[in-house]
């Protein structure tokens, strides 16, 4: 949705690609557990007496003592319904001429004999990750890097059996695909919901790292709402969850569980210059972008069709001294438009370099991530209200986003 340097659409900047386990050549995807003591453990001389007791504030439900086996309660609540993905295209050797010129240097004019280039034998490519099973009847989600590029897909279940899988989408945006297998009856992930999460709660990663099947790590939500250009995938649209929990290649696609075994995002990335940091796609997300793609294989993305940058002093007193930007602004908060691509919405509704974004339909605009979740949550063709700073004066500009380009995804 922001505008990345390359495409200059409504996406982000350029940084790190995380990744599970695909093509070969292809890297991607730390964990520590401290259960809760039982109360059948706690001395007896630690017990206070009535008398001198204290009553604490009864606990909300979602609060309350987990008990010490909880992460193999959620592991055998929710492991049956994981799966692994292997997935394997075929690379062609056509074009691929051997340089006999290297072995004339060798051999002389007794050049061994070598078959032509369309007479070599294809080679495959093959990775694997991980996904999880949403309904009886073999629907299956997984990150979209997974199964990119594809010939074949197989699937395997906990219980040793294997089905050949029909990629029915991807959506390279949100890093979300979904795959059908014929099949009936089988476990069903339950999902959750972030809606309650904050950092410091209980996070279990299961999926398929390094080819090890059926891997589970542990450890607690680190933050949340991550925006892609913290994460280093600048091009997707998602506000991530950080996690401290193990997530190694192969994981990618594999469930991140809270507490109670409910599915609370898809694992899909770590930073590649850091440990013990991992990332996953909010359940929510991950699941309206599959409902589409089951629904249509595809998904339409609004898009803008503008530059921005968050605003602060130094960023300020850059674009001033920037003649080729050509404008002076006062502002030291909000998000700056840099550019607006011609032929695009934006263009369209008059919206300006220099403009200072400081609301999207009452919603006040902190930063780039705060544009992007309101344009992606307006949707297709639903006018947005852009309020905006120019000149010093603020005005209000009506845009309705059009789908984001196919060459842009």
């Amino acid at each position: 949705m922001g505008v990345s340097p390359k495409h200059l659409s409504l996406g982000g900047l350029l940084l790190v690609l995380g990744a599970g386990a695909g093509w070969a050549g292809h890297n991607a995807f730390s964990s520590r557990m401290m259960p809760n003591q039982a109360l059948s453990e706690i001395p007896t001389s630690s017990v206070i007496p009535a008398s001198q007791e204290t009553v604490a504030p009864a606990l909300p439900a979602s609060r309350l003592p987990i008990d010490a086996n909880f992460i193999a309660t959620a592991v055998n609540r929710v492991g049956p319904s994981v799966v692994r993905i292997d997935a394997s295209r075929s690379v062609s050797n056509s074009g691929e001429a051997l340089d006999r010129r290297f072995f004339k240097r060798f051999f002389g004019d007794e050049i061994p004999s070598f078959p032509e280039p369309n007479q070599l034998p294809e080679r495959f490519e093959q990775g694997t990750g991980s996904g999880f099973i949403l309904s009886a009847d073999g629907k299956l989600l997984t990150n979209a890097h997974v199964i990119e590029g594809a010939d074949k897909v197989e699937v395997t279940l906990k219980d040793g059996r294997t089905f050949v899988g029909k990629v029915v989408g991807a959506d390279p945006v949100t890093d979300v695909a979904v795959i059908k297998i014929e099949a009936e009856n089988l476990p069903v992930a339950p999902l959750g919901a972030t809606s309650e999460l904050s950092p410091g709660q209980w996070a279990i990663a299961i999926g398929n790292p390094l080819g090890l099947d059926n891997t589970v790590t542990a450890g607690i939500i680190s933050a949340l709402d991550r925006s892609s250009t913290q994460v280093g995938i600048s091009d997707k649209r998602v506000q991530f969850i950080q996690t401290d929990a193990a997530i190694n290649p192969g994981n990618s696609g594999g469930p991140l569980l809270n507490a109670n075994g409910e599915v609370i995002g898809v694992n899909t990335a770590i930073r590649a210059d850091a440990q013990g940091l991992g990332f996953a796609i909010p359940i929510e997300t991950a699941k309206r972008i599959s409902d589409q793609l089951f629904a249509t294989g595809k998904v339409q993305h609004p898009y803008l069709g503008i530059q921005m940058v968050n605003l602060d002093e130094e960023m300020r007193d850059r674009i001033n001294r920037d003649n080729e930007i050509g404008v002076k602004i006062n502002e030291v908060r909000g998000v700056v438009i840099v550019r607006v691509i011609e032929g695009t919405p934006a263009e369209t509704a008059g919206l300006q370099r220099g403009d200072i974004i400081k609301r999207v339909n009452d919603t006040e605009i902190l930063n780039v991530t705060d544009v992007q979740s309101q344009v992606e949550r307006g949707g297709i063709d639903v006018t947005l209200q852009v309020e905006v700073i120019r000149a010093g004066k603020p005005q209000v500009i009506a845009v309705k986003p059009t789908a984001l380009p196919p060459e842009l995804q």
